[in-house]
C-alpha cells in the first residue's frame, strides 16, 4: 500500500514539474539583464531607489489602509486620453485596454469626420504596445448616404508617436517621484 502512494505521487508531480518549466521558454518575463547591474546589491539598491523594492518599515507605517493604483497610475493610458481630449468618447474601459472616440468633424466639413480606436497590447511603453485605428466617414447629404472607410496610415503614425512621447515623459516623472535614497540599515547592501 505504501509504494502504490508513491507511485501515485511520481506520476502526479512529475508532469507537473514539466508544465512548470516548459512553461517559461527559457526566460523569465519582463526583465533585461542589459538594463540591469550585474551586482546583486546593485540592483537592490536600484530597485528600491526607484520603488519597486518592498521595505518593511514602508509596510508596518502603512497598515492602517490600502494603496490604489487607478487607470491614472498607466502612463500609456494617460497619454492617450490626453492626446485625444478634445473629442467625445464614446466607450473608455480601462480593464479592457480600449478607448474609442465618437465620430468627430471639423467645423469646417461637417460632411466628413472621423472616428479613433485605441486597443492597449501591453502596458510596457514601445512601439508596438498600442493597436490604433481610424475610420474616415464621408457623406453626401447630411449623415445620409455615408461611406465609411479605414485609412489614414499617417494620422496612425503621429497619434502613436505623439501618445508615446508623452507615455514616456509620464514614466520619467513617474520614477523622479517615486524616488526614495536607499539607506543600508545593517542589512550588508552598500
Amino acid at each position: 500500500m505504501n509504494i502504490e502512494n508513491f507511485s501515485l505521487k511520481k506520476i502526479l508531480i512529475i508532469p507537473l514539474i514539466f508544465l512548470l518549466l516548459s512553461n517559461c521558454n527559457g526566460k523569465m518575463p519582463g526583465a533585461d539583464a542589459r538594463k540591469f547591474p550585474a551586482d546583486p546589491k546593485q540592483r537592490v539598491k536600484k530597485n528600491l531607489e526607484e520603488g519597486r523594492g518592498f521595505r518593511i518599515n514602508d509596510a508596518v507605517k502603512g497598515a492602517g489602509g490600502g494603496k490604489f493604483d487607478f487607470a491614472s497610475s498607466n502612463e500609456l493610458w494617460r497619454a492617450s486620453l490626453d492626446t485625444i481630449d478634445f473629442m467625445p468618447l464614446t466607450s473608455v474601459n480601462y480593464s479592457g485596454g480600449i478607448i474609442i472616440t465618437d465620430w468627430y468633424s471639423d467645423e469646417n466639413d461637417p460632411s466628413e469626420s472621423i472616428k479613433i480606436s485605441i486597443r492597449f497590447l501591453t502596458n510596457e511603453i514601445r512601439s508596438d504596445s498600442l493597436d490604433i485605428k481610424v475610420f474616415n466617414r464621408k457623406c453626401l447629404d447630411s449623415l445620409i448616404n455615408c461611406k465609411i472607410t479605414q485609412e489614414n496610415k499617417v494620422l496612425v503614425t503621429e497619434l502613436k508617436k505623439q501618445i508615446l512621447k508623452k507615455a514616456a515623459i509620464y514614466s520619467e516623472q513617474n520614477k523622479d517621484k517615486n524616488f526614495k535614497p536607499y539607506k543600508n540599515e545593517g542589512l550588508g547592501i552598500e
